[in-house]
């Protein structure tokens, strides 16, 4: 009996430790580049972070978070998977 205890806490131990894994960081969407976006941000490839980049480059920088839809490809769900992990400055 003790060993099952062990192995079903060993288990939600490496389920918590994939879990945490997949959640990003913050990322500065101002200043990251591509590749920083496309591994921090959920949802968000390598394409769509160099899309990203390039919106920034001929736009200026990001007013709010919510001006990452204007870049093709990037919607509300993208937006909602990412909620606080989207930083201006």
């Amino acid at each position: 009996m003790f060993k099952s205890a062990v192995k079903q806490i060993m288990k939600g131990a490496a389920i918590l430790a994939v879990s945490a894994s997949a959640f990003a960081g913050p990322v500065n969407i101002n200043s990251a580049d591509a590749a920083t976006l496309a591994k921090e941000l959920s949802g968000v490839g390598s394409k769509r972070a160099e899309a990203i980049v390039a919106y920034r480059e001929e736009n200026g920088e990001f007013k709010g978070v919510e001006d990452l839809e204007k870049v093709k490809g990037v919607g509300e769900a993208t937006l909602k998977a990412n909620a606080g992990n989207i930083l201006l400055k």
